[in-house]
Formats: structure tokens, C-alpha cells, sequence
């Protein structure tokens, strides 16, 4: 059989990452622009994240928090005052513009958890041509307001977040910068330690990535596609588009997926869909097999815990074995058994009913939600693996939405991309 990999004529795409000269902070205000991102936040918490700190990044990732509180966030007005905050940053010298262009090596510490991964841009058309592998969709309103975010300033504020098979020499090419000064090292108020080390030109490690065959969205499907969009806009504008513009690569940081965390996505619904607490309970006993006063954390795949009326129980049931790797998700068990058929939740990308709680947050977060009455029911998942999100996005399959809650989190702001 002919290998395409040795033949002259044939030749397999590989994944495609490059070198920005991008912007960054300056050293002594890295910890007061970098920021959490803007989807793991609402209005009110970012206005609270950014009171007093008017160097902050959410004050272009979120504008509307400049602005009267009956302000549309989707508004024209909130688009305008990003830019006008973006640069304002500039001229006011908090981000500065590299000399040339670079890649990072990018750590964070959260507790004993240490992952590092490469910042870097990768391309539209790996992402379109599914070298860079999605498994969720997108909700449009959000897609939508990034794109145009994206759009207005030019620029990705905000990294996705990849992963990829672990790659040895990329390892080893990570672990030597690592043994240099950093660029910055900083403790943010949640406690997780951030620290960038600046790679000039990149060779090597671009040189290495050109080996790794595909990545994975792991965090960022909306700032992916809202980049791609962005990406191919520009390209209908341009008449002399040549592909190597910069609009047609976006800000990414990638890494080696066995460092990657993963924390359960909690789900809350507002209401038991016109049941009596005693006929949904009956409802929920026909897919699964229902113990009450449980702890409120499963403890392995197949358990989900359902807080109700003051008492934890524990549903469990059992996938099935021999289908596809979607079905072996709890949350498609909880989707396909209960949330659909008995709570009314047929789409939860679009449904106001629903709410998702990330697991960062922990289980006192659904009580809290459920006691106060802004939550009728509300459900405590055990996390998907890695395995299991790459097993999906290689079969080309979509997971149910929110899924995986990574952690810890990328601070925007660090280094972004310009166009």
C-alpha cells in the first residue's frame, strides 16, 4: 500500500500553528489586564471583577459594564465602547506591541494541578476542515456577539483552548523553556498562578507541530467559530486575499491532553414542567434507578445526583455497551431520559428553562439555586474524561452542550492577536 506520508506526491494535512507579533501587557500591569474569560462571568460579575481596575481586559471582552445597566449588550453601543476601551489600553501604553513575532509557553497552577501549553495562532482552514476538531455547537446569539466583538477591534482578546495527543518532542521543547526566567509569573485573586515564557521566531516548536496530525476544541467553540467567521468575511472583502493575511488565523493556546482537568458541567432547570414533585419523582423512577438522601458528587460514570426539595438522591443507570461513544455520556442519559422526554428540554442550546453550572463552582452552588427557588431541580454530574470528548470529535459527533467544564481557566489578555 502506497504511504502518502513517504510519497513525493502525496502528502496528509497537518496541523498548521505560527508565530504572532501580537500585543501583550507590559510586566508591571500583566496582573491588572489579564483577565478571566468573558463567558465564565455574567454582567454583574464582571462589573464587580472590574470596579477599580479600569486596566482590566473585561472592559473591552465586556463593555456593556461601561455602560447604564438597561443597556442591550448586543447593542452598537457596546461594540463601539470596546474598541474605544481597547485603545485606550494602547495609547495609554498597558499593551505594548512585540518586536517580533514569538510563541509562549503558557503555565497554570491550581493547587497541585500544573498544565502547559503553547500559545500561539493556528488557522482558519484547519479549523473548517476539521484538522482542529469541534464537538459541540455553538449557540447563534453568542457566536454572534463575538464575531462581531472580533470583527469591530480586529483582534482575539480572548485564546481558545485546544488539546492535542501528547507529543514527546513538544514536551521536550516545553520543559526546556520552562528551566528560563519567565516573562510573568503572577498569582491571580482566585489563587491559580499564571506564568508566560516568551519563545522569539517559535522554529522549533512550530517545526514540531507540524507533526501533530489534528487538535481538539476543548474550551472556546464560540471564540473558534466566531473567528473563522471573521476570518472568511475579511476574505470576501478582500479581492486580493492572498491566505496569508492575519485574519485568517486565530489566538489558541494548545495542550498535551494528558495534562488537561476536566470538572464536572452541572445542570439546573427552572421549573418540573408542569409536574407535582410526586409524579416527576415517578417519572424519573422509569429511567433510572432512584436512592434517596445520596451524596451530592457520583463517584463514577453511570451515577448522576439529583437535588430536589431539600434531598440529594442518586440516579443511576447503566449505558449501553455497544453503541456509539455519545451514548456513553451521563449527560446524554440524563438528556435522552429526563431532561427531554419528562422536563421538556429538547434543545438545551437554545432553552431558557435550563441553566449549567460549571464545577468550579461545587455542589453548594445547585443548593443554593434550588433552596433559594431560582431552581426547581438541579443535577450534579460526573465529569467526561478526555478520552471520551476526543473518542466524539474523531467520529465527527456533536456532544450535548456543556459537557465539559475545564479547569483552570485562560486568562485573556496575556497576549492577543491582531489583524
Amino acid at each position: 500500500m502506497l504511504n502518502p506520508r513517504a510519497s513525493p506526491f502525496l502528502s496528509l494535512p497537518m496541523l498548521r500553528i505560527k508565530a504572532f507579533q501580537g500585543l501583550r501587557p507590559t510586566v508591571p500591569l500583566v496582573a491588572e489586564v489579564a483577565c478571566v474569560p468573558y463567558d465564565v462571568v455574567d454582567r454583574e460579575e464582571s462589573a464587580a471583577l472590574a470596579a477599580g481596575h479600569p486596566q482590566s481586559l473585561l472592559h473591552v471582552d465586556r463593555a456593556e459594564i461601561d455602560l447604564p445597566a438597561s443597556t442591550d449588550p448586543y447593542s452598537d453601543a457596546v461594540y463601539a465602547r470596546a474598541q474605544e476601551n481597547f485603545l485606550a489600553l494602547q495609547e495609554e501604553g498597558a499593551l505594548v506591541r512585540e518586536n517580533e513575532p514569538c510563541v509562549y509557553v503558557y503555565q497554570q497552577r491550581m493547587g497541585s494541578h500544573v498544565q502547559a501549553g503553547i500559545a500561539a495562532v493556528c488557522h482558519i482552514e484547519d479549523y473548517e476542515q476539521d484538522l482542529i476538531k469541534k464537538h459541540e455547537k455553538t449557540r447563534p446569539d453568542k457566536e454572534n456577539d463575538r464575531t462581531r466583538l472580533i470583527g469591530t477591534i480586529s483582534a482575539n482578546t480572548g485564546p481558545v483552548f485546544l488539546t492535542y495527543r501528547d507529543s514527546a518532542a513538544l514536551d521536550t521543547l516545553v520543559d526546556d523553556t520552562r528551566r528560563s526566567a519567565p516573562l510573568y509569573d503572577f498569582l491571580a485573586p482566585d489563587g491559580i498562578q499564571h506564568t508566560v515564557w516568551r519563545i522569539a521566531g517559535g522554529a522549533e516548536v512550530v517545526k514540531a507541530f507540524a507533526q501533530v496530525p489534528v487538535s481538539y476544541v476543548a474550551d472556546g467553540h464560540h471564540r473558534t467559530a466566531s473567528a473563522a467567521r471573521v476570518g472568511r468575511e475579511r476574505r470576501e472583502a478582500n479581492p486580493a486575499h492572498t491566505g496569508t493575511e492575519d485574519y485568517n488565523w486565530f489566538l489558541a493556546v494548545l495542550f498535551p491532553a494528558s495534562q488537561l482537568q476536566i470538572l464536572p458541567y452541572n445542570r439546573a432547570v427552572k421549573d418540573l414542567n408542569g409536574h407535582s414533585k410526586e409524579a416527576f419523582l415517578d417519572a424519573v423512577r422509569k429511567g433510572f434507578t432512584v436512592t434517596t438522601n445520596g451524596s451530592p458528587t457520583p463517584q463514577k460514570p453511570g451515577e448522576i445526583r439529583m437535588y430536589l426539595d431539600g434531598v440529594w438522591s442518586d440516579l443511576a443507570w447503566q449505558p449501553p455497551t455497544d453503541a456509539d461513544p455519545i451514548s456513553q455520556l451521563d449527560v446524554t442519559g440524563l438528556q435522552d431520559r429526563l431532561l427531554a422526554p419528562i422536563l421538556g428540554i429538547d434543545d438545551p442550546r437554545t432553552s431558557k428553562r435550563i441553566d449549567f453550572i460549571g464545577g468550579i463552582r461545587g455542589t453548594d452552588e445547585l443548593v443554593k439555586l434550588v433552596d433559594s427557588g431560582k431552581a426547581a431541580v438541579a443535577f450534579s454530574m460526573y465529569p467526561t474524561t478526555v478520552e471520551q470528548l476526543m473518542a466524539i470529535a474523531d467520529a465527527n459527533q456533536i456532544m450535548p452542550p456543556k459537557s465539559t467544564w475545564f479547569e483552570p481557566k485562560l486568562r485573556s489578555g496575556l497576549f492577543i492577536h491582531t489583524f
